[in-house]
């Protein structure tokens, strides 16, 4: 199941992620579900509570890891501070040394940040701390320092909070993003962070978009859930695909009497099934909406022809469930 959220959700439904103002969506809570699912016929232990557990588990630590994201920018400048410090207590510092330009270590975005209460409270309760791979943020940090981006920032004379908060936002594209020794180091970690990396990364750079001055120490990261009802919408649909297991699988070999279901690639039973249970189960969400979502789901993580294979099927299944009235839709 490696990769499935990391290869597909750019992918799916991105004009809704852009201006989602909470970490956690549908969109990722329909992926986790999907990889929880999958993972509940192939560890054959059929434990519902226990999947379930697993999956809100699951959506927990990617919220950490993009609370912990949030604190590499801080590690790196505090990094940066120990460096200078050292370089002065040298016998004979140059004169560079003993007066060096302190942009990067002021720069007023990452103040912010450092003190932000949510974060401070996210710190407090965490056993792991960048202070314990300084080696990964000396490598990170040489890397940044000899890029133009940083000359280009050291070398202005523009020293507003809005040059800042892009500095960060350059840097955070060009040596977070795709950093594969980031990568093993989170996995290293945690199973579940090198998979939900990329999602969370998009989170990441929304949160330093969305930084103002004003707001000071009280600035609002994104929340976990937007409500209540994301998570019940989660429980919900996990539940109902699992439960209901029997009469979609029905549905589906209904509509693919051309293939032995057998056949079928599994997880293009699993994408469907997942998928009949948000069409029947969330009557206020649109089929076309939902259709679109584990389509592209297919076509993104399973087999080539996946996508269109889906997509007529759960059309038809669909279209007989309409003929039949047993789909009520607003």
């Amino acid at each position: 199941m490696r990769k499935l959220i990391k290869n597909v959700y750019f992918c799916i439904s991105l004009t809704t992620v852009l201006i989602n103002r909470f970490m956690i969506n549908r969109v990722l809570i329909r992926l986790k579900i999907i990889q929880i699912v999958y993972a509940y016929y192939q560890n054959g232990s059929k434990n519902l509570d226990s999947a379930e557990k697993e999956l809100f588990f699951s959506l927990s630590k990617a919220y950490d890891l993009y609370n912990y994201l949030l604190m590499l920018m801080v590690a790196l400048t505090t990094y940066a501070q120990k460096r200078i410090d050292a370089a002065k207590s040298k016998l004979a510092p140059t004169a560079e040394e003993l007066y060096p330009n302190m942009k990067f270590v002021e720069n007023k975005f990452v103040s912010q940040l450092e003190v932000n209460k949510q974060l401070m409270e996210f710190a407090a309760n965490q056993k792991r701390s960048w202070a314990n791979d300084e080696d990964f943020i000396k490598g990170l940090y040489d890397k940044i320092i000899v890029s133009d981006i940083y000359k280009e920032y050291m070398a202005s004379s523009d020293k507003s909070y809005e040059v800042d908060r892009e500095l960060w936002r350059k840097l955070y594209k060009a040596f977070v993003f795709n950093n594969e020794e980031l990568d093993v180091l989170l996995e290293d970690q945690s199973l579940y962070w090198n998979d939900d990396k990329e999602i969370v990364d998009t989170f990441v750079l929304k949160t330093i978009k969305r930084f103002e001055a004003k707001n000071g120490a009280n600035q609002t990261l994104l929340p976990e859930f937007k409500d209540e009802e994301d998570q019940e919408f989660a429980r919900r649909l996990f539940r109902r695909a699992i439960l209901n297991c029997d009469y979609y699988r029905h549905l589906i070999s209904e509509n693919t009497r051309n293939w032995d279901l057998d056949r079928v690639a599994f997880m293009d039973v699993i994408i469907m099934q997942c998928a009949l249970a948000e069409i029947l189960s969330f009557p206020n969400i649109p089929v076309s909406v939902s259709l679109n979502e584990y389509v592209e789901i297919a076509k993104v993580y399973s087999t080539i022809k996946s996508g269109s294979f889906v997509n007529g099927t759960l059309d038809g299944i669909v279209n007989q469930l309409k003929k039949e009235g047993k789909l009520a839709k607003n």
